[in-house]
């Protein structure tokens, strides 16, 4: 039984035969191995074109600045996965990875389409400041929070943030999407009741977008360099493992109030 849409039957992301792989149209052993970087490679196997050097200088910087977080509910999770199931290490990223979502990970997509629709309503013949408004009043109407903004430790200014919009500046690259997020932060006082400095989260798609990274790509740039990250932390887990005292922890900070049978006692030290 065919279910959902038949259209395409091609890819054209790579093909080979037997003296030859082919990958994006180019040769990979003579024209790419020892020859691009790795964040290059990436450019080209998600645009189909090869990097200018200002987009390869985003891409990598963004990439740098969210592979590492700290033990993270993610991390914490590919931790503990790995101490159950040492011989899994795939597993274990896959556990690390699978809560990509709209708090852990996911946000850098989410601020992307935030100002993907201002960039849209500006289009259509909004100005910067009512567009800002328009979309982050329809946010706060829709009790959604805003992407991109607020930071439990970093409240004046994250400073990956900083970093990046500093780059893209150096480099030329800053346009219409780092002027709207930063309008974004502007308005957000007013418009929220209180200040919210704009997060790495946020500024990763507002440079991306710039560079010409495309949109509905935006999820796989924290999703891949958190692998990496993840990786690290899989091979300090299997030198000095801490999984096991996460997991223990965990259960002694919870405690239990449902129901017991009469006279039991839970064990303090379990």
């Amino acid at each position: 039984m065919k279910i959902g849409r038949q259209t395409w039957r091609s890819t054209a992301i790579s093909v080979s035969n037997a003296d030859t792989i082919l990958v994006r149209g180019r040769d990979l052993a003579r024209e790419l191995i020892g020859t691009i970087s790795f964040t290059e490679h990436v450019w080209l196997l998600v645009t189909g074109q090869l990097p200018t050097p200002a987009q390869c200088r985003i891409l990598d910087a963004t990439l740098v600045a969210i592979a590492e977080h700290g033990l993270v509910p993610s991390v914490q999770a590919s931790r503990m996965t790995l101490a159950a199931a040492p011989e899994a290490l795939q597993g274990a990223v896959a556990a690390g990875i699978l809560g990509c979502g709209s708090v852990v990970l996911g946000s850098s997509e989410a601020a992307g389409c935030l100002y993907a629709e201002i960039a849209a309503l500006i289009d259509g013949g909004a100005a910067l400041d009512a567009a800002v408004a328009k979309m982050v009043g329809d946010y706060r109407a829709a009790k959604r929070a805003i992407p991109g903004y607020g930071h439990p430790q970093h409240k004046n200014r994250d400073p990956r943030a900083l970093r990046l919009f500093e780059i893209a500046a150096e480099i030329g690259a800053a346009g219409r999407y780092v002027e709207i997020a930063h309008a974004v932060e502007r308005a957000i006082p007013a418009l929220v009741g209180r200040p919210l400095a704009i997060n790495i989260s946020g500024a990763i798609p507002a440079v991306l977008l710039d560079a010409g990274y495309p949109r509905l790509a935006l999820k796989g740039v924290p999703i891949l360099a958190r692998t990496a990250g993840l990786i690290a932390h899989l091979l300090e887990e299997q030198l000095r493992g801490i999984g096991f005292v996460l997991s223990h922890a965990g259960a002694g900070a919870i405690d239990y109030d449902g129901e017991t049978a009469a006279g039991f006692v839970a064990d303090e030290n379990p």
